[in-house]
């Protein structure tokens, strides 16, 4: 090994550390798999009132488990068939996900939203995504057929156009050979990098496809997906939304507004059943 790589290896050690420290401890998670009762229960069947399962796509960092600890509760209280998938998995890396190539993780979930569709007999299904998982089910939708079988996507935090980390990753020329790093040894990080081949063939001829609707529910506290506004998609089904224009008082972050904000959750059920909405307030938190 070159004398300069080895001497990067802290330097990305340090850049994986910092973003662990972005989401909860895995205490939870067992064997990679979402439990086989509450959530992920293959034997639910959607009713009339909520006719399409939810599939919640987890952030990076994150898994089918510790990220959806509140919001699949949540949503099953609802009347939701409530399903979680893990992606993104490096060899040798446990628990910790979303680390691998993004247009590949976007093919596991393809197979885990025809899983469901078939179990459920459902033609279609809604997805909710936290970070990376707001912004990878987008290149399903728009190279792997994902369109005809989502009725919508909703982001939390998302980083649709990419993230400069507060314009951490400016520092990136500073550091001979740090990028080539990043992206040999966790590749899904690299391509959420502002500017990324990833994202300019993402973003390419416009950010939606039709016949999907998209929701974005982004915090002005967001440090992660930087600048919070990137985190917003254009178009003509498109509803962006910020939580502070529906509660001022919330101080959600990044990690927060997936973890356990109910008034970002009580928008996500808005999302989700546009015919019956309410709107959100403060007191949303109690709901």
């Amino acid at each position: 090994m070159l004398p300069w790589k080895r001497a990067l290896r802290p330097f990305a050690a340090l850049l994986l550390t910092a973003a662990v420290a972005t989401v909860p401890a895995a205490t939870a998670h067992a064997a990679g798999t979402a439990p086989s009762t509450g959530w992920n229960d293959y034997s639910c069947k959607p009713s009339a009132d909520h006719p399409r399962p939810v599939v919640l796509v987890h952030g990076t960092l994150g898994n089918s488990i510790d990220n959806w600890l509140s919001l699949a509760p949540y949503l099953e209280h609802r009347g939701y068939c409530v399903f979680s998938l893990d992606y993104g998995q490096l060899p040798g890396v446990p628990v910790f996900y979303g680390l691998g190539p993004i247009d590949k993780s976007a093919g596991q979930l393809a197979t885990f939203v025809d899983r469901v569709r078939t179990a459920t007999g459902a033609a279609k299904v809604d997805l909710v995504g936290h970070s990376q998982g707001g912004m990878m089910p987008r290149y399903y939708l728009k190279f792997l057929g994902g369109a005809a079988k989502v009725n919508a996507l909703v982001g939390l935090a998302p980083d649709n156009h990419g993230t400069d980390l507060d314009g951490l990753t400016n520092l990136l020329p500073y550091f001979p050979g740090a990028e080539d790093l990043i992206k040999a040894t966790t590749p899904g990080l690299a391509d959420q990098i502002t500017g990324s081949d990833f994202l300019t063939k993402l973003n390419a001829g416009g950010d939606t496809v039709p016949g999907v609707r998209y929701t974005v529910i982004a915090t002005k506290h967001d440090e992660v997906a930087t600048p919070w506004k990137s985190q917003y998609l254009s178009g003509s089904d498109v509803h962006n939304v910020l939580l502070q224009d529906l509660c001022p008082l919330d101080l959600s972050e990044h990690v927060a507004i997936g973890l356990f904000d109910r008034i970002a959750f009580h928008e996500v059920a808005n999302a989700l059943d546009p015919a019956h909405a309410s709107a959100t307030t403060c007191a949303s938190a109690f709901s």
